[in-house]
């Protein structure tokens, strides 16, 4: 392969380089008006009154009794009104929208709501309302625990965390005739366009989503971008002019979608010399005031919560429960960081009951090809668990290393895990994603509603149609992300976009590559004009899934991966500083390894932010440290000395082998950090694992 495996050029790296990129606010049209949304401030109650006070008449206000169609955000549930009408269910509930032709005229706006509060709820152990149950079983706990010589049981706790893209989130809406147009900063432009025809009353065919360029996702502009795009359109449509909406940093922060909160408990059984015999796992997800994406996330959270381990009898109970907080929804890892936290925290503790190496209990009990995990899944050869194990402790000369570092200010821990590629279960049929290729004089285009939002999408998927169609790559172009020009190629999430959507287009290039026999795009379209091929997705036969009873085949693939983290934690301040980064990822086959690395880096810095730094301080159901001053991410100067290392070992129906790689590397810094602070004797069962956390532990160890 001369394309597939290079680091070549990114598509977009010029225009990003140069500052010609467009994002959205760098776009305007004719008559544009700006819009802002009026919310609530309390967290629950009856809505009584609002009381609005404008400065003058050039205003366009919008609220709950002016949408044309369902006062609902479509998604899974459809409980969230698009604008409150009777009631409040969380602080800044959006409640009326106004726009005007001056931005600054917008906060010049005075407005009181009235409502008879009710009692909030905020600690999801009391919530009162379920939005989604999960129960998976394996054999029989109750006869693992009756063979099981030992027996421990742990809590383990997440908090919010905060997506935190470059860019904030915005739209502009464009009335069209009958119709509307958005441009967005998203992910999904199909999901925007779905919720936009109920919002609105509206066919498909009437509601156009562009993509503009999009500075940052990360799950945080899966499903928010409906809303945003929603009320900037209900103003458009009144005004009968364009409306841009771009969120400031407070209110992104105070209002948007987070990671879920979550409690996990483990009741683990081993035999004698360390095997695991039973897992009883419960897990608790707090899904804020709406259910958005939570039925989806906890399930992705559960089907990890084993962890990357065999055993025969195991049960996951998992809900995700209400609470009168702003909503949580997508954020890279899906649930997977939360429970695989619980799980590989929790390794650690097993292997220290029984006086056991943590590396030998790995060894005992790791998952390897032939084993059933939690739902039955038979694992094929591409379960790289050992490999990827191996290959981390070989790397970093992990055990003496480890007893090097005893009793001083350093400590070494590793975290094992995995991450399932695409939809769970059944889901990619339900997507159904089509992709389609079209050539034309200038070479061929590929056509996918799968968006660039900076992990280099278009690039990759460049590289596969190249390879797989024998065309250079320089006479590859890919289509901008539009429903009036682009098939629906399912939503950019989920580490699907490599390997299903690249998937889709291998067999779509190779097909095109036998129309070609031989010739070039321009010489085939000389000859027959243009030529567009479509191809539609599949389910491999060997797949099957038990959506009812959550039995057989969760995932097509597994990504797998083993950290290793050096740390040091400064006797003063009680700052934990990472010293040494090590990561092995088996991803089945890196298209482009510098962009795979990047993914990689990118990732698990995220997840040390997770880990040590990020605390979304709630009071009242909101958030109080809504800034880029108080709400801590790691910057360059965080960056600890990082090694990657990929381990090929090809996933049959992925392009060239490939997996996913997008979410994984968040699953496995959390673990790893705690496992570290263990070998220097500091016991954390919760994270992030600020330095008032390590303090507070130190001095109940002193």
């Amino acid at each position: 392969m001369t394309v597939v495996g290079s680091n070549v050029p990114r598509l977009d790296g010029d225009l990003k380089v140069q500052g010609r990129a467009k994002y959205i606010d760098d776009l305007n049209f004719p008559g544009m008006l700006y819009g802002r949304t009026l919310r609530s401030t309390q967290a629950s109650g009856k809505i009584l009154s609002l009381k609005l006070e404008l400065p003058d008449s050039e205003y366009v206000v919008v609220g709950a009794g002016d949408i044309p169609g369902k006062n609902r955000h479509a998604l899974i549930q459809n409980d969230q009104p698009m604008l409150a009408w009777d009631r409040v269910q969380h602080p800044h509930e959006p409640i009326r929208l106004i726009a005007h032709r001056n931005r600054e005229a917008l906060w010049k706006v005075k407005w009181e709501v009235e409502c008879a509060p009710s009692r909030p709820i905020f600690d999801p152990r009391k919530a009162r309302k379920c939005f989604h149950e999960i129960l998976i079983e394996k054999g029989s706990i109750h006869d693992g625990f009756a063979q099981s010589e030992v027996v421990l049981e742990r809590e383990y706790r997440t908090g919010h965390q905060e997506q935190m893209y470059i860019e904030p989130q915005g739209v502009i809406a464009i009335p069209e005739k009958e119709g509307i147009t958005i441009w967005g900063s998203l992910q999904c432009p199909y999901y925007v366009q779905k919720a936009l025809c109920e919002l609105l009353g509206l066919p498909p065919g009437k509601v156009r989503i562009r993509q503009a360029e999009t500075g940052g996702g990360f799950g945080g502009k899966e499903e928010y971008p409906s809303i945003v795009a929603g009320h900037a359109a209900l103003l458009a449509l009144k005004a009968g002019k364009p409306v841009k909406m771009i969120y400031d940093r407070e209110e992104d922060l105070t209002a948007t979608t987070k990671r879920h909160p979550s409690i996990v408990r483990h009741k683990t059984g081993l035999d004698k010399d360390g095997r695991i015999l039973a897992m009883d796992i419960e897990v608790i997800l707090d899904g804020g005031a709406y259910a958005t994406l939570s039925p989806v996330v906890l399930s992705r959270g559960v089907l990890h919560a084993s962890g990357p381990y065999r055993c025969e009898h195991i049960r996951i109970r998992g809900r995700v429960v209400k609470t009168n907080t702003p909503p949580n929804g997508a954020f890279r890892g899906f649930g997977a960081p939360q429970t695989l936290f619980a799980a590989e925290a929790h390794a650690d503790f097993l292997a220290e009951s029984l006086n056991l190496d943590p590396v030998d209990f790995r060894f005992m009990n790791l998952l390897r090809p032939g084993d059933t995990m939690a739902t039955g899944q038979r694992l094929d050869s591409d379960c790289s668990a050992e490999q990827v194990f191996r290959e981390a402790l070989e790397r970093t000369d992990f055990r003496r290393r480890r007893k090097e570092l005893q009793g001083s200010s350093r400590g070494l821990g590793l975290a094992l895990f995995f991450h399932g590629a695409g939809f769970t279960g059944a889901g990619e049929v339900y997507l159904d994603s089509e992709v389609a290729l079209e050539v034309s004089a200038e070479g061929v285009r590929v056509l996918s509603s799968s968006t660039e939002i900076g992990q280099g999408t278009r690039t990759v998927l460049a590289q596969i149609v190249a390879q797989a169609s024998g065309v250079p790559l320089e006479q590859i172009s890919i289509a901008a992300v539009d429903t009036a020009e682009v098939p629906d190629s399912g939503p950019t999430v989920a580490s699907r976009t490599c390997m299903v959507v690249g998937g889709l287009l291998e067999r779509c290039a190779r097909r095109l590559k036998k129309k070609l026999n031989g010739l070039s795009p321009q010489a085939y379209f000389l000859k027959h004009g243009a030529l567009r091929l479509h191809e539609k997705y599949q389910k491999p036969p060997e797949i099957q899934w038990d959506e009812q009873r959550y039995r057989g085949d969760a995932y097509g693939a597994y990504a797998w991966a083993c950290n290793v983290i050096e740390i040091e934690v400064d006797p003063i301040s009680f700052e934990i500083r990472p010293i040494k980064f090590t990561s092995v990822q088996d991803i089945g086959k890196a298209i482009h390894p510098t962009l795979a690395a990047g993914q990689v880096e990118g990732g698990s810095l995220q997840a040390l932010g997770f880990a040590l730094l990020e605390e979304v301080r709630m009071k009242d159901g909101e958030m109080q440290n809504a800034n880029m001053t108080n709400y801590i991410i790691p910057t360059a100067m965080d960056v600890p000395e990082m090694e990657t290392m990929f381990v090929d070992n090809p996933y049959r129906n992925g392009p060239f082998g490939a997996k996913g790689v997008g979410e994984l590397p968040m699953d496995g810094a959390g673990p790893a950090i705690v496992n570290a602070l263990r070998s220097m004797g500091l016991s954390f069962s919760e994270l992030p694992v600020t330095p008032e956390r390590v303090q507070e532990v130190q001095c109940i160890s002193n």
